[in-house]
């Protein structure tokens, strides 16, 4: 059996007199890749905090394996007291880890180290965390949303980064592409408890439904059987009831479990509000070029959008698609060619940086525009406080700024106010970020029956694959090219998937700068003896580590061992925990010599 890594028991929490975790437990083994999921709010960070050690519970225990380690990945990293990326990357290794590590892995994410932590986008900030958190291969990665503000090519290369690992991990993510590809056992937080399923992310769905169809016969079986004992407590015979107190005091237990229990939250109620049916024609546009200085961002592009299609754009970060999106709906003019926009065109634009959002004003006035208490939707009017229900907002949150609300209530905010208004085009931003995955099915089986047309940029692969009818993809250089079907049709036809961003190491010098063009020019080291010898002896010792752990594995899986020798149970255990550590630590060595020879060009 792997080893015990970490061990969570009858973990208790509660804020504000509001219970969150509720004897929650989690196991974590050597080997061990488990998404944690469940809805917004329902105290998956929370619970990755008590297992990074942040948080302290209530009640239950935490055990950690002595001398493991451990590396968390927060949604918002601190980089005070920090002045450069690097720095604050490096303050993540331990005694033992090698710098270049760090190095290698802000190249890796296209960063150079000299940044300011101050001035980072949002995806350089993700970037740099993750460099901090990747780079001393700890036992256990704990990952919160870590695909948050990365595009297509960083995703992808993180996936497999992860893949390459030993560390066993805990991934929190909205991206159903990646725990999927990642995972091999899930835990499900709901209402304040643990489900374990040991099975990837891609079996969860059917498991949970299959609980919660078990659950609601169980709730039914118990309002039966209350209404069975009420009718014997209405017309039993007096002196048999007397003698039942039994009976009476079961009665008594079975109300107070149906009380007690705490069903499943309720869906989001998505429906916009339907604008005119616009022409058949949505765009088209006849070699239209957009740069900006030198900087071609969109070149000779002809592109035509019918009524109804579902186009997402997709590129990396910086490629152009913001604005490429402006061009469209006429926010900015193209240098070159023609742009003929359909008739009768009511846009609807789901701004899902949240800018557009003042953190003073309360959650009613967002949703009706500061215009009374009611919104209309399709010719029906409804109460404010009504229609956010449909998006999972208390009654009492009409007044709540939205300053205090969290990121995933901040974009089913965005979501209720904007398809309070009519449209016949929708262009979504991002739409999937912050959004539980059962929002993000809801959101889905919208966007699929909308009757207009929908431009629609994502990260998210599993959301393109089942909405796109087209994708429009980044070429590099301006160049742009649409491909039939979603994001695995394009890369069919394509046969490769958005183009990595260019690393921090490919940044030329300034011209003006005399002394980065001497350091450029400087001719490279080469290996030294020592690592040339590492090179060619490392990976005899790394087969040797691996057949001894094979036969050490195949000792200790006999089951008679520990009654008829534990002495030599107890050393063969003790010699794998040893051997795994000396396997990892030169693997690792491995790697890194040979990334170094291939950067410095050795043979």
């Amino acid at each position: 059996m792997a080893n015990l890594f970490l061990n969570l028991q009858n973990i208790t929490l509660t804020f504000g007199g509001r219970p969150v975790l509720s004897n929650a437990e989690l196991m974590l083994h050597q080997g061990d890749r488990l998404c944690l999921v469940g809805r917004n709010g329902s105290g998956k960070s929370t619970l990755l905090k008590i297992v990074a050690g942040q948080v302290e519970q209530d009640l239950g225990t935490r055990f950690l394996q002595p001398g493991i380690t451990l590396r968390y990945l927060p949604q918002e990293p601190d980089f005070a007291e920090f002045k450069t990326v690097q720095e604050y990357v490096e303050a993540g290794l331990g005694p033992a880890d090698d710098p270049y590590r760090a190095r290698h892995y802000l190249n890796q994410l296209g960063l150079t180290g000299e940044e300011n932590p101050s001035t980072l986008s949002g995806g350089e900030a993700r970037r740099a965390a993750l460099a901090r958190t990747l780079a001393p291969v700890p036992d256990i990665l704990l990952l919160d949303e870590p695909t948050n503000h990365l595009d297509l090519p960083a995703i992808e290369w993180l996936e497999t980064e992860l893949k390459s690992l030993r560390s066993a991990m805990i991934i929190i993510s909205h991206d159903r592409r990646f725990l999927a590809n990642l995972s091999n056992s899930t835990v499900w937080l709901d209402r304040g408890e643990t489900r374990r399923l040991n099975r990837g992310f891609e079996h969860f769905e059917e498991w949970r439904d299959k609980l919660l169809e078990e659950e609601e016969i169980l709730q039914q079986k118990l309002t039966q059987r209350i209404a069975t004992e009420e009718h014997w407590m209405r017309y039993g015979v007096t002196a048999r009831r007397k003698r039942n107190m039994r009976r009476v005091e079961l009665l008594g237990s079975l109300r107070k479990e149906r009380r007690d229990y705490v069903g499943q939250q309720g869906h989001v109620n998505l429906a916009a509000s339907a604008g005119e049916i616009s022409g058949k024609l949505v765009l088209e546009a006849t070699g239209i070029s957009k740069s900006f200085d030198t900087r071609q961002i969109v070149e000779n592009l002809d592109l035509v959008i019918l009524r109804g299609d579902h186009l997402a754009i997709i590129g990396p970060n910086g490629a152009g698609k913001t604005t490429l999106i402006k061009l469209i709906t006429g926010d900015l003019d193209a240098d070159e060619g023609k742009i003929k926009r359909g008739t009768s065109l009511q846009v609807v634009s789901l701004d899902q940086s949240r800018a557009s959002l003042n953190p003073t004003d309360m959650v009613q006035e967002v949703i009706t525009a500061g215009r009374g208490q009611s919104v209309t939707i399709n010719g029906e009017t409804k109460h404010v406080v009504s229609y956010m229900r449909d998006f999972l907002f208390r009654p009492e949150q009409a007044r709540t700024p939205v300053s205090v609300l969290s990121g995933g209530e901040r974009a089913r905010l965005i979501l209720a106010r904007e398809l309070a208004k009519p449209s016949n085009l929708l262009i979504l931003d991002e739409p999937t970020n912050d959004l539980d995955l059962e929002t993000l099915d809801l959101l889905q089986e919208f966007l699929a029956a909308y009757q207009g047309t929908v431009i629609l940029v994502s990260h998210d692969r599993d959301f393109l694959d089942k909405l796109a009818s087209s994708v429009l993809m980044n070429e590099g250089e301006g160049k742009w090219q649409e491909y039939a079907g979603g994001y695995s049709d394009m890369l069919a036809q394509r046969g490769a998937g958005v183009e990595a961003r260019k690393t921090g190491a490919e940044i030329k010098p300034k011209a003006d700068s005399a002394a980065q063009i001497a350091k450029v020019q400087q001719p490279k080291r080469k290996l030294s003896f020592n690592e040339k010898y590492a090179l060619e002896t490392l990976p005899v010792k790394i087969s040797a580590l691996k057949n001894e752990l094979a036969k050490l594995e195949n000792a200790l899986a006999d089951q008679t061992l520990f009654t008829r020798d534990p002495t030599r149970f107890e050393k063969a255990g003790a010699r794998h925990a040893v051997a795994t550590a000396e396997l990892s630590v030169c693997e690792d060595q491995w790697l890194e010599l040979e990334i170094m020879k291939d950067e410095l060009g050795a043979r």
